[in-house]
């Protein structure tokens, strides 16, 4: 489980493998000394568990499964990549609960520099619009935003600078497409409304 607040921005300095499975070497500025065998980083968005490691890289393994829900199937050597470690019991919790567990690839349709902030709009993948609410949270490539507006299956978010220098985000461009991870609790809502109706 994380939180959505990025505390490294990675690249990926290695991928080995084929369409079926795939190892990832990612650079970190993290300690990888105190990073376990087993343990999960949620890597731009994408819970992920670690096979390897050493100093300052870290590897792990993405599926066919996770390749084709994700970006993943995309990255190649030098693609950046937000990275958070998994919250801890007494941590603070920044931003939303985020589990790593990407419903599908949201696409940008329009960037928007607003002083120096990123004003984007992005289309939800279809089906997940009806999790979106204005206001409500969303992570994007493992970042937890707060979705400002919702036109259907549109829906505008935006970057404030800090996070416009310290994640992805600031380099997204109009067509890219990203990690998009809907709010647990709109997921349960609307399973409990679904349940409801006749």
């Amino acid at each position: 489980m994380f939180t959505g607040i990025i505390t490294d921005l990675g690249r990926v300095r290695a991928v080995s493998g084929g369409n079926k499975d795939r190892r990832i070497e990612i650079d970190t500025a993290y300690d990888t000394g105190a990073i376990d065998t087993g343990a999960s980083v949620c890597c731009s968005g994408v819970c992920l568990t670690v096979t390897d490691r050493g100093p300052g890289w870290f590897a792990a393994s993405a599926s066919s499964e996770t390749m084709s829900r994700t970006t993943i199937g995309d990255w190649r050597v030098g693609t950046p990549v937000n990275l958070e470690r998994a919250l801890r019991a007494g941590d603070e919790l920044g931003g939303h609960l985020v589990f790593g567990h990407v419903d599908g690839m949201a696409r940008v349709s329009d960037v928007t520099e607003d002083g120096d902030s990123l004003s984007l709009v992005l289309d939800a993948p279809e089906g997940l619009e009806r999790f979106l609410a204005a206001k409500g949270s969303v992570a994007i490539d493992g970042v937890s935003l707060t979705v400002n507006d919702v036109d259907g299956g549109r829906f505008g978010i935006n970057v404030i600078p800090h996070t416009r220098a310290n994640t992805t985000l600031g380099l997204l461009g109009q067509g890219q497409a990203v990690n998009m991870e809907i709010d647990m609790l709109a997921r349960y809502v609307a399973r409990l409304i679904e349940k409801d109706q006749p």
